[in-house]
């Protein structure tokens, strides 16, 4: 297998994260404020000591984008929001992994603990020996997502977050595509669901909004069933394509085997106006990245996130994110795609609400019910 960069867990099921620690009593606590991917850091203000400046430099250079989320690492709390205001890969903007907020710990009062997302760091010689993570679940609030940094001494902050501060992160996003999912859980669109289980034998929550507008075979040169589904609906499309194919070798699960199926399925499937006009993936400005998805312990199983475009014709394009895994009971490659296409508007939270749908899918080996 060709696959590398971060491992990436399947949220399945989608409960686990909802329910697995903090307070049980959901009944008692109030709706938690904010929006989706905003994080409140409740940190000290202190500066950073030449020492860690010096160990952060790497880390300066890699968050420096030249936008809007480029600004120098001097505190403790700058250090902590380089990495969770990262800039995310394959965006046709810059878009923050999350929207972060400061304050200080003694002003965390009872008005900002309902907030949805809270990475708090807890200094206390007294208590701790070492710095560890918890992490928990509706604390104060519902539904939220609440990750406790504990060390004795904010010095010691620095080593620990450049070697857990992308997991942190990572955890954060799992929590919101958990959220996400067990939403679309009580609203289905039947129809949908049904082309996908017949299409590629695999199940997933694809909500109601999504309407089925095309389930059809294509000769690629091998029969790939395609089932494409679409939210049309406001001033942003969202699309979700899912296909299936025979499996033939392990060269298919690397970035270039995909990704030319991936042109090959969508450049004949999606077209616009311009006669002639495809869609295609953009290779030159931002080139795919793709992850191995660590729910199939072989690693038959992959993330590709890339920009696309529409060719010879139609100025549009934007993100996508897809899913490939391998159905053992069938022999067939399963992609789930979903793409975005808002022109002039933000698209992170978009595209992961659209993401979110990518989580739910389950093959005949999950051996997960409904």
């Amino acid at each position: 297998m060709h696959l590398r960069h971060t491992t990436l867990s399947l949220l399945l099921p989608m409960t686990l994260l909802l329910t697995g620690c903090g307070n049980g009593n959901q009944r008692s606590l109030v709706s938690a404020t904010g929006t989706i991917y905003e994080c409140l850091v409740v940190i000290p203000g202190n500066a950073l000591s030449s020492e860690s400046l010096d160990k952060l430099s790497a880390l300066q250079q890699r968050t420096s984008t030249g936008g809007a989320y480029d600004e120098p690492i001097q505190t403790y709390y700058d250090m902590v929001r380089s990495v969770m205001a990262e800039p995310m890969p394959c965006m046709p903007q810059i878009e923050p992994y999350f929207q972060c907020t400061h304050v200080t710990p003694q002003a965390f009062d009872n008005l900002l603990k309902p907030t949805r997302n809270i990475l708090q760091v807890d200094v206390n010689p007294q208590k701790y020996t070492h710095t560890q993570t918890r992490y928990f679940n509706d604390v104060w609030s519902h539904p939220q997502a609440v990750c406790r940094i504990q060390t004795p001494a904010i010095d010691s902050l620095t080593d620990y977050w450049l070697q857990n501060g992308e997991q942190i992160r990572e955890w954060f996003i799992r929590s919101e595509m958990s959220r996400q999912a067990y939403f679309y859980r009580a609203s289905t669109d039947k129809e949908a669901r049904k082309a996908v289980r017949a299409a590629t034998g695999a199940d997933m929550l694809i909500p109601e909004e999504y309407m089925l507008i095309q389930d059809t075979i294509l000769r690629t040169p091998d029969p790939c069933h395609v089932v494409w589904c679409c939210n049309n609906k406001g001033s942003m499309r969202r699309d979700l394509i899912v296909y299936a194919y025979p499996y033939t070798s392990d060269s298919t699960f690397t970035r270039t085997f995909l990704c030319d199926k991936r042109d090959e399925v969508l450049g004949r499937l999606v077209t616009a106006t311009v006669p002639g006009s495809h869609m295609g993936t953009e290779y030159r400005v931002f080139p795919p990245q793709m992850r191995p998805l660590t729910v199939q312990q072989d690693g038959y199983a992959a993330e590709i996130r890339g920009l696309w475009k529409m060719l010879d014709g139609e100025a549009m394009g934007g993100p996508f994110v897809s899913h490939t895994r391998l159905n053992y009971q069938t022999a067939q490659v399963v992609t789930a795609e979903v793409f975005v296409f808002a022109s002039g508007q933000k698209k992170r939270n978009a595209l992961r609400q659209a993401e979110a749908i990518l989580y739910t899918m389950q093959l005949p080996q999950d051996k997960i019910g409904d």
